[in-house]
């Protein structure tokens, strides 16, 4: 493989970056158990948020730092990512974050969850409902600060890890706030507790397009939704 092949790049970029917030955010709830609670459920939410806006920096320029396949699809509603690397975006993403749930486990084998996204609510609508608000307001963030399909702006990395860890830290002790189909989707499968993936596994990608249609409408014409070039 040509490794000065710019897709290619990509595509390595956004495994490397979901690989780090799985590993970091996950590993953060981990060790937190493992601990008896040295981190904290606030401390939790900031790792997430800070590995968020870390990588941000650091890869935007490169792919965009989607690390999430939510993302990547609200992207290519918008018509700012082209739908033939929509797929390449969104397998480089769970093969980083099943990668990195995998060394957690060789790291921890006696944790049960890995730190898998499960829902608290008394009904599976609700955690639905509630998923699919919070991916509205990440998308809806990382859609007006984006500039194209990359996350390059100064304050970029501070608004979007920001809502990450926001999120994560209110709504975490609910549904997890996972926002992100990879994040929920790794920890599931190497842990084996698969029961209430399919809400993770849908309600971002609801989220995700509600926020780019939103911001269609609210905004001039153009500066959400445009031809990719």
């Amino acid at each position: 493989m040509d490794c000065n092949d710019q897709g290619l790049r990509k595509y390595i970029a956004e495994f490397i970056g979901t690989f780090a917030l799985v590993f970091a955010g996950t590993g953060a709830i981990i060790i937190n158990d493992v601990s008896g609670g040295v981190i904290t459920h606030l401390g939790v939410g900031l790792v997430f948020g800070l590995i968020i806006m870390t990588m941000i920096y650091a890869l935007g320029e490169i792919s965009g730092a989607h690390f999430n396949p939510a993302v990547s699809f609200g992207f290519w509603v918008a018509k700012r990512l082209p739908l033939k690397e929509l797929l390449p975006f969104v397998s480089s993403q769970i093969l980083g974050a099943i990668t990195a749930s995998v060394i957690l486990k060789t790291l921890f084998p006696q944790h049960q969850t890995l730190g898998a996204t499960l829902p608290h609510l008394v009904s599976d609508s609700g955690d639905f409902v509630l998923e699919t608000i919070l991916t509205f307001f990440l998308m809806f963030v990382i859609i007006n600060v984006a500039q194209g399909a990359k996350e390059k702006g100064l304050m970029a990395g501070v608004a979007i890890g920001g809502m990450v860890a926001l999120e994560a830290i209110f709504a975490g002790p609910i549904t997890g706030a996972s926002m992100n189909p990879a994040r929920s989707l790794a920890p599931a499968i190497v842990s084996g507790h698969l029961d209430y993936l399919w809400i993770y596994l849908t309600a971002p990608f609801l989220g995700s397009a509600l926020a780019v249609v939103s911001c269609c409408f609210i905004r001039t014409e153009g500066s959400c939704c445009r031809q990719v070039v």
